[in-house]
């Protein structure tokens, strides 16, 4: 056998344990990943507040809010939050009033525009080129339509709950209303609206981030809640049911 023979018989075998050895990678990959997606079958299901079955920024829309409110771009998120603070800050702590500073910044535009228009042909430089504003109706009618929809529907579940039979709904809706009632006699609107604003912006990303943490913690304190309100409902609802009841066998 030449040595010119033999080089090829050693590649050729090369080869052929190239081709094993990738063959049998490939089947132990393989196997590799049906284990990891077997054992993701069998992830037990994790509760998640209020029954959510999507991540929080799809269940807040997926969109450019969602992404402001969960701090997606740290500097849009801020510079919108900074914003709220300093309005707040100027009309809270300064003590200044919405109408005075609307005048004041048209002054100021006015006063600026003006200005620049007319020193525009002495420095040999254009003058502004503001475009008109103007609110489109369709903008305008589908926003006053949004409106209408959400207080028709805000109108028809007060109803519902004041007509209807669901005793828990009822007393959650009048405990709702009266914690807001307290809280808004601590505070005025603009300071209200700013602490919404500003738990808005806390709170939702401090949950996204211990959301295991929390979801257990509410879990076992919803439990807890369930519990009392069915020694509540045994001593206090029962009751009130049947004496409605026996009054109308009466009548």
């Amino acid at each position: 056998m030449t040595g010119h023979e033999y080089m090829s018989m050693e590649k050729v075998a090369g080869k052929i344990a190239g081709g094993f050895s990738s063959s049998s990678s490939s089947s132990s990959s393989g196997s590799d990943d049906d284990t990891p997606s077997h054992s993701k079958s069998l992830k037990p299901n994790v509760y998640r507040l209020f029954g959510r079955e999507k991540p929080l920024h799809q269940v807040l829309g997926a969109g450019k809010p969602a992404d402001v409110l969960l701090w997606r771009n740290k500097r849009i998120s801020g510079s919108v939050f900074g914003c709220a603070t300093a309005l707040w800050v100027v009309f809270e702590l300064l003590d200044y009033h919405l109408i005075t500073l609307i005048c004041h910044i048209l002054i100021l535009t006015l006063i600026t525009l003006f200005l620049w228009s007319h020193v525009s042909n002495f420095i040999d430089k254009p003058p502004p080129n503001i475009p008109d504003a103007v609110f489109p109706d369709k903008c305008v009618l589908e926003v006053a339509s949004i409106v209408r929809y959400k207080m028709n529907q805000a109108l028809g579940h007060l109803r519902h709950i004041a007509f209807g039979s669901d005793v828990k709904s009822f007393l959650a809706v009048v405990c709702g209303l009266w914690i807001l009632s307290v809280i808004g006699s601590c505070f005025n609107f603009l300071t209200l609206v700013y602490i919404v604003f500003f738990l808005l912006h806390t709170v939702l990303v401090m949950y996204e981030k211990y959301e295991d943490k929390v979801d257990s913690f509410s879990e076992k304190a919803i439990i807890e809640l369930k519990k009392q309100y069915v020694a509540f409902d045994k001593k206090v609802l029962s009751k009130i049911h049947k004496g409605k009841l026996k009054e109308k066998k009466k009548d």
